[in-house]
């Protein structure tokens, strides 16, 4: 059970949250109005985009500026850590935090450091896999913003992406269980690294893919990391909940922009970086037990059904998977009528839904895991048939 933490530490997390939304709208519009000249990025309509005139694409800079500050205020006032403490592996930190108490029983002959300690960041489980999942999103977004201004070429994109991946499995963030509902099977080492690097290269790149409607990845980021929080919080981990909150803050920062009609879009810069994070807080949370990693997945499947059903269903057409294309299911909503607007609000109800299935499912018996996972398919065909009908009806 967590403990309550004192006001000034409440205030002081919010504070942080505050501000992180606020650097991140106001950098947003100053990008937006093309007003830090060096970093204009204009992104020209193609045969994948909805848009019909030329837009800012350097929102993700400014997601990214807010994030970086708040992260940085956070460290500042200690409320989360940074490093692993001295003598700790990754690994070992995963341990529940009752194993420690027999520690303290055994200290009371041995001198105590100091009478009054300094102040402790949030109480967290998992401190390891912070830097190393930093130094991945410092390389991803490092080369996605070099490939919005002058083009990179996708085998050297891969291996960026193949690289941040791994620095993910080092920082201990793995898929090495196979996360579905029922007991918990560890995977081999020969399984579980291919497993998790293709998981982090996939996550990267179908975010990159959905981001091709106003509000859509921001509104997914927004409302999936709020809930990826609210589970860190839900299991003690407030360190992982800090995290994910100013991830969700700086993501609604930049929607001050980026909704309908879009004065500004996040870029590769900025897809590709919450692809990364969304991998690499699923798997945090995975590896600490904070929750099963189908759980994530829930949280994330609007994505994940629309980009993985529309690969291979391109796939299976002989269509080359690495040219542009509209035939995500959000996109052929909006090219049958639906417009922005009423595509965006239907599909930030679902992502709301299956975020709050996803924080719900925790308590549910394995029995009923499965049937929400069954309910969830449903709903995800009946979808699918939907848009074919939308169609139907706009071909008249």
């Amino acid at each position: 059970m967590v403990e309550p933490l004192p006001a000034t530490r409440l205030l002081a997390l919010a504070a942080v949250i505050g501000s992180t939304f606020v650097v991140s709208a106001v950098l947003t519009a100053l990008l937006a109005r093309g007003r830090l000249r060096f970093l204009h990025v204009l992104d020209h309509p193609n045969e994948r985009s909805l848009h019909a005139r030329p837009v800012p694409r350097t929102g993700g800079l400014a997601l990214l500026g807010g994030l970086f500050c708040g992260l940085l205020l956070a460290l500042l006032f200690s409320l989360i850590p940074l490093l692993t403490p001295v003598g700790l592996q990754p690994l070992e930190l995963l341990q529940p935090l009752e194993l420690q108490a027999p520690l303290d029983s055994l200290s009371q002959p041995l001198p105590q450091p100091s009478s009054q300690p300094s102040p402790q960041p949030l109480p967290s489980q998992t401190l390891a896999p912070l830097p190393w999942l930093g130094a991945a999103l410092l390389l991803v977004a490092a080369v996605s913003f070099w490939d919005d201004r002058v083009g990179l070429s996708r085998r050297l994109r891969l291996l960026v992406h193949v690289a941040a991946a791994a620095l993910l499995w080092i920082g201990g963030l793995r898929w090495d269980q196979l996360g579905l509902p029922g007991p918990i099977i560890p995977l081999p080492l020969l399984l579980a690294l291919p497993l998790t690097l293709l998981y982090a290269v996939w996550m990267l790149n179908l975010y990159n893919f959905m981001d091709g409607m106003d509000g859509l990845a921001g509104g997914m980021a927004s409302i999936g990391f709020a809930g990826l929080a609210l589970l860190g919080f839900n299991a003690g981990d407030l360190t992982y909940a800090a995290c994910c909150a100013l991830v969700a803050a700086a993501s609604a920062g930049f929607l001050t922009g980026n909704l309908p009609p879009a004065r500004i879009f996040l870029g590769d810069v900025g897809s590709s970086s919450l692809g990364l994070l969304a991998a690499g807080f699923t798997l945090w949370g995975s590896s600490a037990g904070l929750f099963p990693l189908w759980i994530g997945w829930l949280i994330f499947s609007p994505f994940i059904v629309d980009a993985t059903w529309t690969l291979l269903r391109r796939a299976k057409h002989g269509e080359r998977l690495w040219d542009a294309h509209r035939s995500h299911h959000y996109q052929r909503l909006v090219l049958a009528g639906w417009g922005h607007r009423r595509t965006l609000g239907w599909a930030l109800a679902l992502i709301a839904a299956a975020t709050a299935s996803a924080i719900a499912a925790n308590r549910l018996t394995t029995s009923e895991q499965w049937q929400l996972i069954g309910g969830w398919a449903a709903i995800f065909i009946l979808i699918h048939l939907r848009v074919s009908l939308a169609e139907r009806l706009a071909r008249g």
